[in-house]
């Protein structure tokens, strides 16, 4: 479907640009989640970095969603927050 009143969401399929899109925005929103949960926790990056036993670096690329972070290294993270992550097969 073209035109005025086009879905966004069926506009994004059909350009093909969709699952990207949502990929993007599940990596920035947990990114998100976890900036908010070491801020709620008064935990500085260099402070995180420490209990992670990595560089600041390291925990800047895990804040940083266009980074390709691994699932353990999420992992990793949150669980200093005294958290879990939880993926769903939908």
């Amino acid at each position: 479907m073209n035109g005025i009143g086009q879905d966004f969401d069926d506009f994004m399929q059909e350009q093909g640009l969709y699952e990207e899109a949502k990929e993007i925005a599940s990596k920035k929103l947990l990114s998100l989640q976890l900036a908010e949960e070491m801020k709620k926790q008064h935990l500085s990056k260099a402070a995180m970095a420490k209990q992670l036993n990595t560089s600041r670096a390291a925990v800047d690329n895990v804040l940083d969603a266009s980074y390709n972070t691994s699932l353990e290294t999420l992992e990793r993270f949150a669980k200093v927050l005294g958290k879990k992550i939880q993926i769903s097969l939908i």
